[in-house]
């Protein structure tokens, strides 16, 4: 599993945490797991709009 440091927005963080406590709870991990959703819908974005 890969880790990745990254600074982003004030704002942006606080959003993203608190969508993250409401879809999940509190559970262990829910953050990577939020992350990583978001990564790969981004991906996803980014590799149709090369086609």
């Amino acid at each position: 599993m890969g880790v990745i440091n990254v600074s982003v927005d004030d704002e942006v963080e606080k959003k993203f945490r608190e969508l993250v406590a409401k879809k999940y709870g509190k559970i262990r991990g829910a953050l990577g797991v939020a992350v990583t959703e978001a990564m790969k819908l981004w991906i996803k974005k980014v590799e149709r709009e090369d086609l």
